[in-house]
């Protein structure tokens, strides 16, 4: 489980989850989860168009995750945020079928831009997941506070002259870089569990927004390397095991800061 090509998954798998556990917490933060679900299907739509000509994936996935990031904070100024992110998820999943249909390896490749190929990772790919992710959790750590102070006090916010609008471009590109680094091992589809499973269960086990980042991002690492093994002994998707175990720590966060609730109200 630890030799040979299975380095390259741990490896890979380890990066993507902690960038995707950090950048989480603020997705759920801001409630802006539909984003985040819609920015990682343009970003299979990439992936599949780079597949069709023969280009590197991870290109692919960076330029229309770049795409979706632009589309959703330039036209979402100007109308309903929720109406913009969902027509530009609609069109790149049709842009996206199109490239599929166009292929030769059609059943495969779908298989594996929506649900991730972990054990198909290269070497050649953990050093541009690598940066991307630095580049990613720089990112974050840079807009930390007047992300936080943006999104609990927007008002107060603004009277402090910080631009809101470049603090909301600066947070989805976190997430578009995110994306990036995650899709070619959990998938289209799965980066969003990924990022939302373990955030949740950190925001109802702490108040504190930098101790919540910091267990979000090792949940979602515990997350990986749990679905990389249970996949490796059962020779089930590693698919399932991530969105399993993202949702059971959602239930496990929730339960235990409803239990934390009502032992603080006897007091």
């Amino acid at each position: 489980m630890f030799s040979g090509f299975m380095v390259n998954t741990w490896t890979e798998a380890s990066i993507m989850a902690l960038v995707a556990g950090a950048v989480g917490f603020f997705v759920v933060l801001r409630g802006a989860t539909f984003a985040a679900h819609a920015i990682p299907q343009g970003a299979f739509t990439g992936a599949a168009g780079a597949a069709l000509v023969g280009a590197n994936t991870l290109l692919g996935v960076g330029a229309f995750s770049l795409l979706g990031v632009v589309t959703i904070a330039r036209w979402g100024r100007s109308g309903r945020n929720d109406v913009v992110t969902a027509l530009s998820l609609v069109t790149v999943l049709g842009i996206g079928s199109l490239f599929l249909s166009m292929s030769t390896e059609y059943s495969e490749q779908t298989f594996s831009l929506l649900f991730g190929e972990p054990l198909a990772v290269t070497t050649s790919q953990i050093l541009p997941t690598a940066a991307i992710g630095a580049g990613c959790v720089l990112l974050m750590a840079l807009l930390y506070r007047p992300l936080v102070l943006a999104t609990v006090a927007p008002d107060l916010a603004a009277a402090y002259g910080i631009p809101l609008q470049a603090i909301e471009f600066g947070f989805l590109l976190g997430v578009g870089a995110a994306t990036t680094a995650a899709l070619p091992v959990v998938g289209a589809l799965l980066v969003f569990s990924l990022m939302i499973g373990p955030a949740a269960a950190a925001r109802y086990l702490t108040n504190r927004p930098l101790v919540a980042v910091a267990l979000s991002a090792v949940l979602a690492l515990v997350t990986a390397w749990l679905a990389i093994a249970l996949s490796f002994w059962t020779n089930w998707p590693v698919g399932f095991f991530v969105g399993t175990l993202a949702a059971a720590w959602y239930l496990l966060g929730r339960s235990l800061g409803h239990w934390r609730a009502a032992v603080g109200s006897q007091w």
